[in-house]
């Protein structure tokens, strides 16, 4: 079994390539069960999350995905989001790999809604705000940056040290960036909003939006928690990376629906149907879309033992 590390994933996933891996596997699809979730301390999401992902293609591999999610984890310096994921032949259930599952996690979720971007944002968008400024949002900006000539990035985040630090970040990348203390304000002019929080409570509100914007939202993978208002669910059309997944666990979708903001029939569809020419996606230059990629996980079955194997076998160490 191989060992990956983090530095041989980054080096063998570059966004371009994986948001094109994920719109071919979207297209032809794999058995991905609901995901488990569990609560550490269900008096107190804020004490951990376990969640555990199978996804397969039979006769082909089988992968399993464990993570850790720790809100409390920034004050201990150390990421939110952790987790291992073991790569199995489905044929005969050898164990093909194990790697770490942050980098992995990052970057597909990143490639998700990215994807989703390049059938709903506007083609000319060149200004992206992201919320939140933790692992994900240098891979978000980046991801993004693959489908749209973003070059201006606007940071906000609760502690506006981390947001100064990431703007520094992409700045020495090539971006035009700059951490920002009105939301509002950025959210009314730029094109792209990107938000990767743990957030219980809205961030984004409706009144905010003005006519053209995308909002991608990453954090609420439970249904109790949050980034947009009902006014932002309300007011757009509405998008979902998996519709099992999205009805059962994106908070923003969930408890806009127990509020009576929106019903199930307003989501206008999921990746699947975008990526199978189901849904034509954007419809014109002042739709308000909105997407939520926070549920599905098959991608790092299917797709990664091929990268891997091209990969390593180029640097001779495939065994």
């Amino acid at each position: 079994m191989r060992i990956i590390e983090n530095s041989e994933i980054s080096a063998a996933l570059a966004y371009p390539a994986l948001i094109d891996a994920l719109r071919k596997m979207f297209t032809s699809g794999c058995t991905q069960p609901l995901r488990h979730h569990h609560s550490l301390d269900p008096d107190n999401e804020k004490k951990g999350t376990l969640l555990i992902m199978p996804a397969w293609q039979s006769g082909k591999y089988l992968g399993l995905k464990t993570v850790t999610v720790m809100p409390e984890n920034g004050s201990r310096g150390l990421p939110s989001v952790q987790g291992t994921y073991q790569l199995f032949d489905a044929v005969d259930g050898q164990a093909l790999a194990f790697m770490n599952a942050g980098e992995l996690t990052t970057r597909r979720t990143a490639s998700a809604s990215a994807l989703a971007a390049s059938f709903l944002a506007r083609k000319e968008a060149s200004k992206l705000l992201m919320v939140g400024a933790g692992a994900m949002a240098p891979c978000l900006v980046r991801a993004h940056a693959a489908v749209r000539p973003i070059n201006e990035v606007s940071i906000w985040n609760h502690r506006a040290e981390k947001a100064e630090r990431l703007a520094e970040e992409l700045a020495r990348e090539g971006f035009q960036a700059n951490a920002v203390t009105d939301l509002e304000a950025a959210a009314a002019t730029t094109n792209i909003i990107s938000c990767a929080t743990l957030s219980t409570e809205p961030l984004i509100h409706g009144d905010w939006l003005k006519p053209g914007v995308h909002v991608d939202l990453v954090g609420a993978f439970t249904p109790t928690m949050r980034e947009t208002d009902d006014a932002a669910i309300r007011i757009a059309n509405v998008f979902v990376d998996t519709r099992e997944g999205g009805l059962n666990e994106a908070g923003d979708i969930v408890l806009a629906m127990k509020a009576g903001a929106i019903t199930e029939q307003d989501l206008k569809a999921d990746l699947f149907d975008l990526c199978r020419n189901r849904h034509p996606g954007r419809s014109s230059s002042e739709e308000m879309s909105f997407s939520a990629s926070i549920a599905f996980h098959f991608v790092e079955s299917l797709y990664y033992r091929g990268r891997f194997h091209l990969y390593l076998r180029k640097q001779d160490v495939w065994t």
